[in-house]
């Protein structure tokens, strides 16, 4: 008969040598990678293979003065929808490939030349604050129409909006902005999780215009 401590120590054995041999990082168990086509080009997100990657620089740190860097809730507004990384993948595959969604970056742009998601397009959140007298522009160029001296949002695009992470107020404020402006919650999409989250699970980045 087996002794039970050899039995144990065979099982340990073959686990430990089953979890050292090198595997792809999946993003999911069925999904090795998303790839879609924007304005012509083609984007991929994988997650990063190197085992002993980190994060750097301003994603490492756990404490931050508050304010400005609050926690931010997870509902950032009623009706606007709060999304997660396989969310964000499949609204680029979908609605932003389609051509009826925006992933928006609402960081500032000195935050934004230095790596974003990609596919995502930069319009920082004080761009939408009221004392912009371009405001009207931006809604109309996020497709809000005239209606006889307010603005119909009925066709206007999807929007998800990020910006570093969760404890990041510059997309819930864009949000909010959006909002008083009346454009609909249901069109607005909150990845709370933002850079922070996002790096945090190797998933790929781009440098905007290299």
């Amino acid at each position: 008969m087996v002794r039970i401590g050899a039995l144990i120590a065979a099982v340990v054995t073959f686990a430990f040598a089953s979890g050292t041999s090198a595997q792809t990082v999946k993003i999911t168990e069925d999904k090795a990678s998303v790839s879609f086509v924007l304005n012509g080009q083609s984007y991929t997100i994988e997650r990063n293979q190197d085992e002993n990657a980190t994060l750097e620089a301003e994603f490492t740190k756990t404490s931050r003065s508050c304010p400005p860097f609050c926690v931010q809730p997870i509902s950032v507004a009623e009706g606007v929808e709060t999304y997660g990384e396989l969310e964000i993948l499949s609204f680029l595959e979908n609605e932003v490939a389609g051509g009826t969604g925006l992933l928006v970056d609402a960081r500032l742009p000195e935050f934004y030349v230095k790596g974003t998601i990609p596919g995502a397009l930069n319009i920082p959140f004080s761009a939408l604050s009221t004392d912009n007298p371009y405001l009207t522009d931006i809604l109309k160029a996020l497709g809000a129409k005239d209606a006889g001296g307010s603005l119909d949002f009925s066709s206007a695009f999807q929007l998800a909006l990020f910006c570093n992470g969760p404890w990041c107020g510059q997309s819930p404020r864009a949000i909010t902005e959006l909002l008083d402006a009346g454009y609909p919650a249901e069109r607005i999409k909150y990845y709370r999780g933002g850079m922070q989250d996002w790096l945090g699970l190797g998933l790929s980045t781009i440098v905007p215009n290299q």
